[in-house]
């Protein structure tokens, strides 16, 4: 595949570049050879089944898994250095249901790679904070008790939290998962804000409408089936390649349906 960012730009402190990065754990290299440029404002979609190597990447990164070869610099530093500058939201989220934590409580967690566990949270902290909440349509649940709420509100609360970061590059691994068509569309929205500002954003994701408005893709199946432009990567070949299995729903819009072939997690 033809890498559509061929020009080494590894210093720029104002985008995510990765140059021939190869993934994985000490004992399986998951993908080879990823070269991609995210610049202020735009969006990357990871699409794949799961198991892919989605989940993967993202870790890398943050920061969690070491490269296993190739560059890459978040922010113009090696994964890891920019605590203050990236928010990143994991599919599990243990901690809500070890603590008997407030709603407002753990949205307020967002705040804290800026003030500290043990900082004091200013006036301007606590606004953040409520206006996180009333952005993700939960403003009214900030006194609720988090394992009290449903699975979608809870997700609303963690993404929240993540927004309430106000980071330069969010790391979202599924964020829609467990959202009903009103938070999907929420998301949509604050995403929407997010990049407007000039945040930067790489979503793992199985929805294609969803990776479809992204500025990138990136489709995933254990190496990098296609990168680039929504309109030219999602493709019934290149999502063959994919998933496996590709339906064309009919209708006016002709959006295009999947169905995985296999399942896992990587």
């Amino acid at each position: 595949m033809e890498n559509p960012n061929p020009s080494s730009s590894l210093p720029d402190p104002s985008c995510l570049v990765a140059e021939h990065l190869d993934i994985g754990y000490k004992s399986e290299r998951i993908i080879a050879d990823i070269s991609f440029r995210l610049n202020c404002g735009q969006a990357l979609a990871l699409v794949g089944i799961n198991g892919s190597g989605k989940t993967t990447l993202l870790k890398t990164l943050v920061g969690l898994l070491p490269a296993l070869g190739g560059e890459v610099r978040v922010l113009g530093n090696p994964p890891g250095k920019n605590p203050h500058s990236l928010a990143y939201l994991s599919q599990f989220h243990p901690s809500g249901f070890i603590l008997p934590l407030r709603t407002i409580d753990v949205v307020a967690m967002g705040r804290y790679p800026e003030k500290g566990l043990f900082g004091r949270m200013t006036a301007d902290d606590r606004e953040i904070v409520r206006s996180s909440m009333r952005r993700m349509g939960i403003g009214d649940l900030q006194n609720a008790p988090l394992r009290e709420l449903s699975g979608g509100q809870q997700q609303r609360a963690y993404i929240a939290q993540t927004l309430a970061r106000q980071a330069e590059l969010l790391i979202l691994d599924e964020p829609t998962s467990g959202l009903d068509a009103g938070g999907r569309e929420t998301f949509t929205q604050v995403l929407e804000e997010e990049i407007q500002r000039g945040a930067m954003a790489v979503i793992a994701t199985h929805d294609i409408q969803q990776a479809s408005e992204c500025d990138q893709v990136m489709l995933l199946a254990r190496q990098v089936v296609a990168l680039g432009p929504a309109s030219e990567v999602l493709t019934p070949e290149a999502l063959l390649k994919t998933f496996g299995i590709v339906l064309m729903a009919q209708g006016p819009d002709r959006r295009i349906g999947v169905v995985e072939r296999e399942h896992g997690h990587d």
